[in-house]
């Protein structure tokens, strides 16, 4: 029954089994925005990876004000980078500690794929499907590597959760499965013009860890 329940019936009535999706994806949205997945960035190793980091991150679980009491955020986080690469998120001052060899050597590899200078990363640990975070955008005036092509490298290891993005102005939305060692890169104008988010599940999903790589830029 479990490998019937994987194909489906194509139009003569025959059992198939579904298509296999790309390796490699890439989405030009317009107004300067750009989308690329690709799957296959760590797919043989990922949950290797995301056990080891899961054990050497330093993990927080930071506060937000919601009304006039602090809550702790759905999620547990750690920020590392270059010296000087800090900023500011959510109310949050992110003061970066020291790479970990695991994350500078998927910097590298991000790095290789892009070919983007990341010079930071936020650390997102997603324990199961009430863990989430809610409609924002990274646009902050430190991240680049210009306020037209803001790249933001997100690295996605363990189970698969659905991402969305929705369009600021008309609310269109597109919907990714993100997960399993994928990368998915968000180019130019994306933060300008569209808000994304990880929406919680009730589905029985295991753990996610997401590294999304940036780019902070000098002050004046």
């Amino acid at each position: 029954m479990a490998a019937r329940d994987q194909l489906r019936l194509d139009g003569l009535g025959l059992l198939t089994p579904p298509p296999e999706r790309p390796a490699r994806e890439q989405h030009d949205l317009g107004e300067g925005c750009t989308l690329e997945l690709q799957r296959d960035f760590a797919a043989s190793d990922h949950l290797e990876r995301m056990d080891a980091l899961v054990a050497a991150v330093p993990w927080l679980q930071e506060l937000y004000l919601r009304g006039a009491r602090p809550q702790p955020a759905p999620r547990l986080t750690s920020f590392h980078g270059d010296p000087g690469s800090g900023y500011t998120y959510s109310g949050i001052a992110y003061q970066p500690a020291a790479w970990l060899p695991e994350l500078a050597e998927l910097r590298a590899r991000c790095e290789a794929r892009t070919g983007v200078a990341f010079n930071c990363v936020l650390c997102n640990l997603y324990r199961d499907g009430r863990d989430s975070v809610g409609w924002h955008a990274d646009d902050e005036r430190e991240l680049g590597p210009s306020r037209d092509d803001i790249a933001i490298g997100s690295v996605s290891l363990g189970a698969p959760r659905r991402f969305v993005l929705k369009h600021r102005r008309d609310g269109r939305r597109l919907v990714f499965e993100l997960g399993e060692g994928s990368l998915f890169v968000m180019r130019g104008r994306t933060q300008r013009h569209w808000v994304h988010s990880l929406p919680k599940t009730q589905k029985p999903c295991g753990a996610r860890l997401n590294l999304t790589f940036r780019v902070v830029c000098a002050g004046p």
